[in-house]
Order: structure tokens, then sequence, then C-alpha cells
């Protein structure tokens, strides 16, 4: 029995794995994904319009929202950004005061009224029933017609600003020849304001859209026939921002079709006047 050997048992270690890496990998990757969304937004940038690029700087320079009005300013150049609801507001405020020192509008002050929309700030001038801006079934202005409309030319007419001009008339039927009646009634009166309007102030590129809606747009559907619904509307435009000279002649004339094509949408004429619109030549 002595000559029996001992048992030897071998115990394998398992190799010690390092030290635990930590998070620095995904610090490191953060960094990478930042640093690629720069470049993203740099490369943005450089094929932006000038008017975006002058914003975004101007957020940089000043993030409080001073800047927000770079290239907002009323100089007629058009190379502006759309002008924000607070200065509709001022704008009205201007024009109440103004239309208070035409001589004799004490009167008419409660017939005009302005507010500020989604397309820009509207003033509607409301009609009474002896007819106060254009006498009952005329196309041709009174004389107070032309004093309130000479007098928001002159103003209008120092913005950059583009407007469009709306005719509307109440529910009444009107006829006159058989062939004459709301519709062109509504559409002759805002094409009245706007030749006078251009005669005392106004650009002659300044007048974007005239447009007569009869009686499909009410301003109290509830009394088709109060003299109120017979209005002229001035709407001045939010300025919209103007493209940058290197996108070149196609996307100008792209944009051009596409305006076109949306404008003719809403001043088609039917030949039996069943639409809204119509256009004028």
């Amino acid at each position: 029995m002595s000559d029996a050997r001992p048992v030897i048992i071998i115990r394998k270690k398992k190799a010690a794995h390092g030290g635990h890496h930590g998070g620095a990998w995904k610090v490191a990757y953060a960094d990478f994904v930042t640093a690629m969304m720069a470049l993203f937004i740099v490369l943005w940038l450089m094929n932006s319009s000038k008017q975006v690029r002058e914003a975004v700087g101007g957020y940089f320079k000043d993030p409080t929202g001073v800047s927000t009005k770079v290239g907002s300013g009323q100089s007629g150049t058009g190379d502006n950004l759309e002008l924000s609801k607070n200065d509709m507001e001022k704008l009205k405020d201007a024009l109440q005061t103004s239309i208070k020192k035409v001589i004799g509008i004490d009167k008419l002050k409660d017939k005009i009224e302005m507010m500020v929309t989604s397309e820009g700030l509207r003033v509607e001038l409301l009609e009474s029933e002896a007819g106060l801006f254009f006498a009952s079934g005329d196309a041709r202005p009174t004389g107070s017609g032309e004093i309130v409309l000479a007098a928001l030319a002159g103003e209008i007419g120092k913005l950059p600003n583009r407007i469009s001009i709306e005719g509307h008339t109440d529910a009444r039927p009107f006829t006159r020849g058989g062939e004459y009646g709301n519709w062109e009634l509504s559409a002759d009166r805002a094409n009245a304001a706007r030749r006078l309007m251009l005669e005392r102030g106004l650009r002659p590129n300044q007048v974007m859209q005239v447009r007569g809606f009869a009686d499909q747009r009410l301003r109290k559907p509830a009394t088709p026939d109060d003299p109120s619904n017979r209005r002229i509307s001035l709407i001045i435009q939010h300025l919209a921002p103007v493209e940058d000279e290197d996108e070149g002649p196609k996307a100008v004339a792209a944009s051009s079709r596409a305006g076109v094509a949306h404008r003719a949408g809403l001043w088609r004429r039917d030949a039996c006047a069943t639409t809204p619109e119509r256009r004028l030549v």
C-alpha cells in the first residue's frame, strides 16, 4: 500500500476580466451625434434663403427674442419677413389714428372696423341704409367713400405689404338690365375702390387681388338683408418671405405657376355665377 500514488487535483483559475470600461463610449457617441447634427444644420442653412439665414443669425445674436424682427423694417424694399401679430396691432392703431384726423370722419368712425386675422389686418367699410360709402345700386364711391379710401391709401401706400380688396353685398336681389346683379356690383365696387386708392397713394404693384363675393360671405348671416353686409374689405397681408436670388429662375417660375394656379382656383368665375369669387380683368 505504501507504493500508492497520491491523488493530485489541479484546479484551473479562470482568467480575470479587465476592469469595467465605464461609459466613455457613450460620451464619444454623443459627441459624434452632436457633430453630425451640426453638420446637417450647416448644410441646410447653406441651401436656405437669405431671410431664413438672417432669422437664424438673429436668434444666435440675441436668443431673448429682440432679433426676431431682423429684416422686417418697413422700408418697402420687399426684403422682409412676415410681420407678427403684434406688428399688425400696431399698424391697426396707426391707421385708426390717421383716420380720426380726417375732416368730418367722426360720423364715419363707427362704420369702419379693423381686426387682425390670419391673412393680416382686415379693414372693413360698413354701409348704412342710406348708402354711406356707395349709393344703393351704384359702383361709384360717394364723397364719404372717397375721403376714407383716400386716407387709407395714403397710409397703406407707405407700407411694403400688398393688399387684397373685396366687395360684398347683402342678400337682397339686385338686377339691372337682366344681366347685372350682386356679383357684378360687388366686384365693380371693389375695382372702383382699387382705382381710387391707386390715384391717392397706393403703389401700382401693391394690389394683389380684387374680389367680388356678392352675398356669399355675409357679415350677419342671421339678418342677410342688414345694410352692414354691404361692405368693402381691405386686407393688408402679412409680408411673405422673398426667395433668394441664387435659387435660380426655375424655382421662381415654379413658385409663380403655383401661385397663379391657386389664385385661378379662387378667382374662377362660373358662367352661372355659382362660385363665391370671380376674377377681374
